[in-house]
């Protein structure tokens, strides 16, 4: 592997860590830039990929793992978001049942 082929695949991890920091803060601005600019980073790899040493492929290894875990992050988040808005509904049906006994009386 080239010595630029081997920046661009340190980088590549470098923010696939931001990568998961902006997903445990569900940033997803921020997460679709680092996402864009890292797999940039990998397609260049592409060239380059009959040529990676077992240290090259444990570190995408570590980059597919660190992406795994920000994948689960937002999906944590997601089903948060999805409960609380569920949770909203349900106190709105309950404010109109109400309202409209109270009326009654």
């Amino acid at each position: 592997m080239t010595s630029q082929a081997r920046q661009a695949l340190e980088r590549a991890l470098v923010l696939s860590h931001q990568l998961l920091a902006a997903a445990d803060q569900s940033n997803v601005q921020e997460l679709a830039h680092l996402d864009a600019e890292r797999m940039r980073l990998l397609q260049s790899l592409r060239l380059e990929r009959d040529n990676l040493s077992a240290g090259d492929r444990l570190v995408l290894e570590e980059i597919s793992e660190l992406n795994d875990r920000a994948i689960g992050l937002m999906e944590q988040h997601r089903l948060t978001k999805e409960r609380a808005l569920d949770m909203a509904a349900v106190g709105r049906r309950a404010v109109a049942a109400y309202s409209t006994t109270r009326l009654q009386r």
